[in-house]
């Protein structure tokens, strides 16, 4: 029988969607074609959720994937079966964000993070370093060089901090340090890591993917054929 004292005390939050071509990494149509850039967007999920579960490995925390599109099957028979899956709730970016946050902390969680799928330089043991921070900090954040976080992480909820930002904007991470700040709260950070949005964005992921073995060719030859 699980005790309470057996059950995670740490939840780890992925936000994706469904890799639909047109729907998703919108910003690399230009460069890709649709399906270019749904690929790309497919690929750093999979690569993201490769991290997520060598940290579930060494860290026994749970795992939940947040999406906003289609439904759970579809979700499931891309990610595995192995993993919590749940719609996000409407609204904007900050708003589905606290609700994800907010459920953790009903559910007993002591310490929670959200991350995207957008940052593919991010890893398990930078999570694991988040994860760890929250031992001693109100809020850890992970800098994204433009402007915005690829990980916020909280011990407890602290609605301010998803309300009356500017979603999608250089000012993201400025705007919620700013309210830290204002709350008191005791701040630690990641390393500034860069997001792939943006065509000029691309040689981040290939570089990844060629370190991970993966050809750094594969991304001309989807422009090639968009």
């Amino acid at each position: 029988m699980v005790t309470l004292a057996q059950l995670p005390q740490e939840r780890l939050i992925v936000f994706t969607r469904y890799p639909e071509p047109g729907q998703v990494k919108t910003r690399l149509i230009l460069a890709l074609g649709g399906l270019g850039a749904a690929t790309v967007h497919r690929q750093m999920t999979e690569h993201t959720l490769l991290q997520v579960r060598k940290l579930r490995s060494t860290n026994g925390i749970s795992i939940e994937i947040h999406f906003d599109g289609n439904g759970h099957q579809q979700m499931q028979d891309w990610l595995g079966a192995d993993l919590v899956y749940q719609s996000q709730s409407n609204g904007d970016l900050g708003w589905r964000m606290a609700r994800s946050i907010s459920e953790a902390c009903q559910d007993g969680i002591e310490r929670v993070a959200i991350v995207g799928t957008d940052c593919p330089e991010l890893n398990a043991e930078l999570m694991k370093t988040a994860f760890h921070q929250l031992l001693t900090h109100d809020l850890v954040l992970g800098p994204a060089i433009d402007g915005g976080y690829y990980l916020i992480g909280l011990r407890y909820f602290i609605p301010e901090l998803f309300f009356g930002i500017s979603w999608g904007t250089d000012r993201v991470l400025s705007q919620t340090v700013e309210i830290a700040n204002k709350l008191n709260l005791s701040v630690a950070y990641l390393p500034d890591l860069a997001d792939v949005d943006r065509p000029e964005d691309l040689p981040v992921w290939e570089q990844i993917q060629r370190a991970s073995g993966t050809s750094g060719e594969a991304l001309q030859q989807l422009a090639e054929v968009t």
